[in-house]
Order: structure tokens, then sequence, then C-alpha cells
């Protein structure tokens, strides 16, 4: 057993954990507009959480540094860690804030979603305490960061990885600038089309704004984009200037909310593995495509033979 978990690759995710619930009617409300529901279901979420699941389903030694309030929604994320087996030493409670939590709607016309998110305790990591959980948990293979904490704490753990040279991922989102400094300190930087268009300012409406957007933020220092765009696959550009475009994988979608997590989660774990990264993203596109088959967040995470079942039975189409 000691020996098979030395070979896992050992994956540190600093980020965002919060409680979903989620509702589910045959439309998305406008506003002002109430509409009548067919499905409620509380769960573990956070851009954070979600991703660090789907990189232990898909084969990581995965440990989680995050906040949580002390009350019942802190105790669903402990059981949530320990029941997906990841590391949980610098996972810290607080008595000042609440456990973060995410109100998402879901259609059952499309599968589409909106997702109001209050990170609470996991907004408020500090500096030091980041500091004390990548000390110990160094060194890894990659560190995996999103954007629902604060920015001091990415920092802190952006510079900690960048010192130790450990690799970094980091999927910006929800979208929102950040600042110039970060980008030198990003090896693998991966957008969906609105955070690639909020940061590099090119609209991305098509495959030839997405390589002008690509190419603006690796000017900016980031080593390697890949920016991911839904039904229509990725557009990568690598770190010597080449373009990839892969195409994503036809399902029939019931629920995209964790879609863009499934993806991450599972292209760090592809990529601490060493898989080239195209590889590394078509293997993140069949995770993604199997969690829109099914509803939830973290529950909806593919396991690693689930994936390879699924490239196998896809390789031939």
């Amino acid at each position: 057993m000691e020996q098979n978990e030395q070979k896992r690759p050992r994956i540190v995710v600093m980020g965002s954990y919060v409680t979903d619930l989620m509702g589910r009617a045959q439309r998305i409300p406008v506003a002002g507009e109430t509409v009548k529901g067919d499905l409620f279901k509380t769960g573990p979420g956070g851009k954070g959480g979600n991703q660090a699941v789907a990189a232990a389903r898909a084969g990581g030694s995965v440990a989680m540094i995050t906040k949580l309030g002390a009350d019942v929604f802190g105790d669903l994320a402990l059981q949530n860690f320990d029941n997906e087996g990841i590391d949980r030493r610098f996972v810290i409670w607080t008595e000042a804030y609440p456990t973060g939590a995410a109100l998402i709607m879901v259609s059952k016309e499309t599968g589409q979603n909106s997702i109001l998110v209050i990170p609470g305790a996991c907004e408020n990591l500090t500096t030091e305490e980041v500091e004390a959980a990548m000390s110990a948990l160094l060194p890894a293979d990659i560190l995996m960061l999103q954007l629902e904490t604060n920015l001091e704490a990415l920092e802190q753990s952006l510079r900690m990885a960048s010192e130790s040279g450990l690799k970094v991922m980091l999927n910006p989102a929800p979208a929102q600038e950040i600042p110039q400094e970060f980008y030198k300190m990003i090896d693998f930087l991966t957008p969906n089309e609105t955070e690639a268009s909020t940061l590099s300012g090119i609209e991305v409406v098509s495959i030839e704004r997405a390589k002008q957007a690509a190419s603006v933020l690796q000017n900016q220092g980031a080593k390697n984009v890949v920016i991911t765009l839904g039904e229509k696959g990725a557009l990568a550009l690598d770190d010597e200037g080449q373009f990839y475009e892969v195409p994503a994988f036809k399902v029939e979608a019931v629920d995209t909310t964790g879609a863009g997590d499934a993806f991450n989660g599972a292209f760090a774990l592809a990529l601490a593995e060493h898989k080239h990264l195209v590889d590394a993203i078509v293997f993140a596109n069949a995770a993604a495509a199997i969690s829109v088959t099914r509803i939830g967040t973290a529950p909806s995470m593919a396991y690693r033979e689930e994936i390879e079942k699924f490239l196998f039975e896809n390789s031939a189409k």
C-alpha cells in the first residue's frame, strides 16, 4: 500500500471549499421571477474542493489547504475529504467566519447553471497559515490554485512554489483581474472563455480570438495557456509557441455544474504524470464529459477507471 502511495503523483490544492445548495427546475428564472423546481441537493463543493476530488479520483495523492467555519457545513467538508482519501491536515478551522456556500440553479432543459458563491471562511486564509501548510507539504509534483480565496494567500503559495521549483497550475476562476507579477510564476493557466476575455481584454468568441487571447496571456508571463471552450473543447498554447485545438467529447449533458473543475483536477493529475500537453487535455476532456452526465459537482467527478474506459470506448469512434 505504501509503495503504491509513493507512486501516485503528489498534488497540493490551495483553494476554496463551499457547500453546494443546488436546485433544479425546467429552466433558470429571470430577474424577479419565481420558478417551481423539481430537485434539491446539498453537497460538497467549491472550486478548490471540487478540483481536489477530481484529482484524487483520477489517481492523485492530494492534500488540501483551505479554511472552514466551525459549523455543520464544515463537518460535511471533513467527512467528504476523508471519504475521498484527501489529506486534510492543513484544513484550518475558525469560529470567526462560516463555511462558504454556493447557491446553484440548474436548468433541466439545457443542463446549464447559474451560481452565487459566498466564500466565507476560505476567503480568509492568512499568509501565515498558507506558509505553514506549504512548508509541510513540499516537495510535491504540482500546486493547483483558483481565485475563490484571497489574493494574499494565493500570492504566498505562488511565491513558495516558484522558489521551490514546484509546477503551478492556476484556474483563474471566478473571472477577475490578477496582479501582473503573478503571471511569471504560473506554468499552466487554464481560463474558460469568460475568464480569458477578462484577463486578456480580447472577447473570446471564436478559435481565432482564443488564439489571440492565449498569446496575450503568454506574453504577460504564463508559460502554457489552455482555454477551455465548453462543448468546443480546448485551445492550448504551449511554452514553445505551438497552438493545439483539442475537441471535446460529445455526450448528453444533464448538469454542467463543476465541469470546469472536473477538467482542471484531471488535467493537473495528467500533468503530474508527465503526460504531453495534448494527451493531458484529452484525459481532462474525458473527465469533464463524464461529469456533465451526472447531477452535482464533487459527487459527479470521474474515477480513474471510468476515464480510461471512456477513452478506450471513444478512441474507436
